[in-house]
């Protein structure tokens, strides 16, 4: 009944394309059920510590990461197209929030969230998500590759035990050094202790399917974000309870659930005032890059676990905007898709989004009933596990294999990765595009073109085929170099336009004028092999070297 309805009504379709739980919810098997809150809940014991962990890289209260973990899975339950995604707090998210929540408080990471909620859907409603490919793999790689430093480094004092936090990379390092004697030896053997449980238990073998040691290794190696997190909170409350605190502790959390309302358009921070527009243009580039950042890191892993079906990218765009839309009604920081929990959830066998309400039931739970427990969970902890998780965002093979296969954006990934590390990120990716931008704008005005010299009825020609499209950028060295080659044979020209699929007027006015630059020599150029779009252009602007054709016929 359903599927008729969709096929006759236009209308329909439409809603079904932009609500797929009207799709996927009429075709639900109670096995599927199973599956699902197996998933969710396996996402669940991810998605508790690490929101918990990235509200404190945003420089806000644990729970804020909390807050941002339930709403997103609940909205995208509705709207998105892929069974597998997460959506929710990122390291990413909360390292680029940072800054403007340390100078104005926690209100500019929920007004930053509605606003990039608003931009990203808009941009999803009029398809603009094109725009995205202008930024390349390796602009990208560079940008997560920093973000992964600057956020890893961002904990080694808390690693350590040192009171305090740092802005940037460098800074992390000379606070090190300028502080080694307040180094706790009881924090850092924990932290180090927590990377070494978490590499171990994640590299243990095990299957979903298998014989019981299997499954039990299996599901240590997916709650082990969890485990470590219990296992430190348990560790620091019994110390408590007799009297000892050898570990610094999580900030008390705020108590309950976050109040539904609207998302602040106006704050007050240090007694100061800060109305709508005042911190909008304080946000500057952040507002920009934010949307843009989140856009690419959710298609990118839409697009890892389509696993070979289409992907909807409008859609996913429209979906991680409502996201966010909604999430800044209750407290939620920026979120968008997370590589780990989306690859948690795969891995867990779930068959539909239905599996977020389960994850969302369970990170509500937490927030209502378990936030004078967090308090016990050592710094060291959370440290150790973003320290982790940070050094899998580093992507070695995509490294070797820019190097291996093209030089030049292996640079550009460089390019990309220092200015962000050492400036930040928003102006290093801004210049990470800029460069890749300056590249491809390089290669297209010095296009691959190949020359010979070839015998065709007798005559002794240069045969000039461009291998690459041809564009305006290009045409003055094209003409230059053919007048150059030209001139040293003393021969006619013709122009195989085989590879081309299209030219523009100014490439043709040039064409023309090489044509008469070399009539005045004696010599004549002629175009072959063109494609209708290409002879389109060319009777138009210079139908002289298409009628020189003619004459001498179509076998050239």
């Amino acid at each position: 009944m359903m599927a008729k309805w969709y096929e006759k009504d236009k209308c329909g379709k439409y809603a079904v394309r932009r609500l797929p739980i009207l799709d996927w919810l009429p075709r639900y098997k109670p096995t599927w059920l199973l599956h699902d809150a197996l998933a969710g809940i396996t996402v669940g014991l991810t998605a508790v510590p690490q929101g918990i962990a990235y509200g404190i890289v945003a420089g806000l209260s644990p729970e804020y990461g909390l807050y941002a973990a339930f709403m997103a899975s609940f909205i995208y339950i509705i709207f998105g197209s892929c069974e597998n995604i997460t959506i929710g707090p990122t390291a990413i998210m909360a390292t680029m929030v940072q800054p403007l929540v340390a100078k104005y408080g926690a209100d500019m990471a929920i007004l930053i969230a509605f606003l990039k909620g608003c931009i990203i859907a808009v941009l999803g409603i009029f398809h603009l998500g094109f725009l995205l490919d202008f930024i390349s793999l390796p602009v990208i790689t560079g940008f997560t590759s920093a973000a992964a430093i600057n956020i890893a480094s961002s904990q080694f004092k808390s690693l350590l035990g040192i009171p305090g936090r740092t802005e940037s990379f460098l800074d992390s390092l000379i606070a090190i050094f300028k502080n080694l004697n307040q180094i706790k030896y009881q924090d850092t053997l924990l932290g180090i202790g927590t990377i070494a449980v978490l590499v171990l238990l994640k590299n243990i073998p095990g299957k979903r399917t298998g014989t019981i040691f299997q499954k039990i290794g299996w599901l240590l190696a997916l709650s082990r974000n969890a485990l470590v997190v219990v296992i430190g909170t348990v560790m620091a409350y019994i110390f408590y309870i007799n009297g000892q605190n050898p570990f610094k502790l999580t900030d008390t959390m705020g108590q309950g659930l976050p109040p539904f309302a609207l998302p602040p358009f106006s704050t007050i921070f240090k007694n100061e005032t800060y109305n709508f527009v005042e911190m909008t243009t304080a946000m500057g580039t952040t507002l920009v890059t934010i949307p843009i950042v989140s856009i690419i890191e959710h298609i990118a892993i839409a697009k890892a676990f389509a696993k070979g079906k289409s992907l909807d990218a409008t859609q996913e765009m429209i979906a991680l905007g409502v996201c966010n839309i909604f999430g800044s009604f209750v407290r939620s920081m920026p979120v968008t898709g997370s590589f780990t929990r989306t690859a948690v959830n795969h891995a867990s066998g779930v068959k539909t989004p239905l599996g977020g309400i389960f994850t969302g039931s369970l990170v509500l739970l937490a927030v209502g009933l378990l936030t004078s427990t967090f308090r016990f969970i050592p710094k060291a902890t959370l440290a150790g596990l973003i320290i982790c998780a940070m050094y899998y965002m580093l992507d070695f093979s995509t490294y070797a294999l820019l190097w291996r296969a093209r030089k030049i954006d292996f640079f550009v990934m460089l390019l990309t990765l220092v200015p962000c590390v050492f400036l930040g990120l928003e102006y290093g990716i801004l210049i990470g595009i800029v460069v890749n931008l300056i590249a491809l704008l390089y290669f297209s005005a010095r296009p691959s073109v190949q020359t010979k010299i070839e015998q065709i009825e007798g005559e002794t020609v240069i045969v000039v085929i461009p291998e690459e499209a041809l564009t305006f950028p290009a045409a003055e060295r094209l003409r230059a170099n053919i007048m150059k080659l030209s001139g040293e044979s003393e021969c006619n020209v013709i122009l195989d336009c085989k590879n081309l699929k299209r030219i523009d007027v100014t490439v043709a006015k040039n064409m023309k004028l090489l044509g008469k630059d070399l009539s005045i020599r004696g010599q004549t150029i002629i175009c072959s092999n063109c494609c209708e779009n290409v002879n389109a252009t060319l009777r138009v602007v210079a139908p002289e070297l298409l009628k020189v054709k003619e004459d001498r016929g179509n076998h050239i």
